[in-house]
């Protein structure tokens, strides 16, 4: 017999933007393939040819509604270095906090709202209440926590740019306005609480680790290359730096010029998804494919750049020398320490005396034709690599998301999990989940900031090699 069944699942449910799961079985019900497609379209590359590249920071940051600030910070150093511009350092220090109020609100948002109800409920729990409403009451106080530290996060945003999403700040060759005292001062009141609640989350991913070893050893646990910034110490930096390229152990590895990266880059092309697969030249495809993102950041770093981050990730290494480090899974654990590490660098920050300087611009005409910015986003490296003419006109756009970076490693982590899960034909619902759980690990970012407002509608078809349909599970929107 050689029966063929298809599971789809479509779209996944707590990401930003569309994308769907397709598994194919085998004749006994195992897992014979499963692919990961991401069904939209982002066509910024396009459609900002022609336009004055410093509107690029105000453009570009509308790719998304959940990190606009990355995209904005990302565009800005491409325009400085179109510029040929070095921009103040009270510019640097306040770019630099709004980042770290980005990555603050972004780690809340995700381990609270998208990643806690699979961690907190179960994987198996009821679906009407496995999303953000059950887990809040379920654990209210732990909830309301979540919230109020996403809101630190905007705070921090809406102070610096105006409002919390799609700030006005960062422009070619600095920001367009200082930090006052009264609200450095004002900000610097939230931290007490903001740590409170960041070591409650860091308390119950140890003890969910502690209690979930084995499905977390056997969850997509794999080694690969691993890229993203660092510093001059080796600490993963979200704003500047080197951009790091190593394997899963830092035996082989190459710190580079991250505006050098089309040397050590290139994407592979699939017709079935919308978004390309980047890999490391020297390597191939697929097998120069790599992580980015939080497991990556912290998995290669050499040490964090604040303490109390630092001693979190001792911790972790602790934690996971039992051959799970690899665990897709871990994602969850490595963003928290992440989050931590981004509060005590925005504390820092405040504290600087040039933080409350007035210098923070410095202007010129176009004097390179070429411009590349690389920041790491919540989600992973993020390039903008820009092209213009003698008068500033862009002529070519190149944009990599952490997303696209990360597409090879979510579909191998999905294929890893439904081929661990799935046996014998048994696709229950509670399975479906956990692979849908292997992408939401990587917090991917599929849309242009257009989001679905409720409950997705979610059908789930499984077909007999003679194209029978032979049971199906469907989930209505709730709005």
């Amino acid at each position: 017999m050689s029966a063929n069944r298809k599971i789809t699942i479509n779209p996944i449910s707590r990401i930003e933007g569309h994308g769907k799961v397709v598994i194919n079985l085998d004749s006994d019900g195992n897992v014979a393939d499963a692919k990961f497609h991401v069904t939209q379209f982002r066509g910024y590359e396009r459609f900002c040819q022609g336009r004055p590249f410093e509107e690029m920071p105000s453009i570009t940051q509308r790719i998304c509604g959940i990190c606009p600030v990355s995209h904005q910070l990302a565009s800005a150093k491409a325009c400085d270095a179109i510029l040929g511009v070095t921009i103040p350092q009270t510019a640097v220090l306040l770019r630099r906090l709004l980042h770290a109020g980005q990555f603050i609100q972004s780690h809340a948002l995700h381990f609270f709202h998208l990643a806690s109800p699979d961690l907190l409920l179960g994987w198996d729990s009821d679906p009407a209440l496995r999303n953000v409403v059950g887990v809040i009451g379920a654990y209210p106080e732990l909830a309301k926590k979540g919230i109020q530290l996403r809101k630190f996060g905007q705070d921090i945003i809406r102070i610096l740019g105006g409002k919390s999403i799609h700030p006005a700040f960062a422009i070619p060759g600095g920001v367009i306005n200082g930090l006052m005292e009264k609200d450095r001062d004002h900000l610097l009141t939230g931290f007490a609480q903001a740590y409170q609640t960041c070591y409650a989350a860091l308390d119950f991913i140890k003890e969910w680790l502690e209690k979930n070893r084995p499905e977390i050893k056997r969850f997509a646990n794999f080694t690969s290359i691993l890229t993203g910034l660092v510093d001059d110490a080796g600490c993963p930096d979200m704003y500047d730096g080197k951009l790091r390229i190593q394997d899963w152990t830092p035996d082989s590895r190459v710190d580079i010029d991250p505006s050098d990266y089309l040397n050590h880059i290139a994407e592979h092309v699939e017709s079935w998804s919308y978004l390309k697969f980047p890999y490391i030249k020297d390597k191939g495809f697929p097998q120069g494919c790599y992580r980015v993102g939080p497991l990556a950041r912290v998995t290669m770093a050499d040490a964090m750049s604040t303490s109390k981050a630092q001693a979190e990730l001792v911790l972790y290494r602790e934690k996971t020398q039992d051959g799970i480090a690899g665990s897709t899974l871990l994602f969850h654990y490595a963003r928290l320490i992440e989050l931590m590490n981004c509060l005590e660098v925005a504390e820092n920050l405040l504290h600087a005396s040039a933080i409350l300087g007035t210098d923070i611009i410095n202007t010129a005409p176009v004097s390179n034709e070429e411009g590349v910015g690389v920041i790491e986003a919540p989600r992973g490296t993020l390039i903008h690599h820009y092209r213009v003419d003698k008068y500033g006109a862009l002529k070519d756009v190149n944009l990599i998301v952490a997303t696209g970076h990360n597409n090879q490693a979510m579909n191998k982590s999905v294929a890893m999990v439904a081929k661990e899960y799935i046996r014998d034909g048994n696709v229950r619902e509670g399975i479906l989940n956990r692979v849908e759980g292997a992408i939401r690990c990587y917090d991917p970012c599929l849309s242009c900031s257009t989001h679905a407002l409720g409950r997705m509608p979610l059908h789930i078809q499984i077909f007999g090699a003679d194209g029978r349909l032979l049971g199906h599970l469907q989930r209505d929107s709730v709005h």
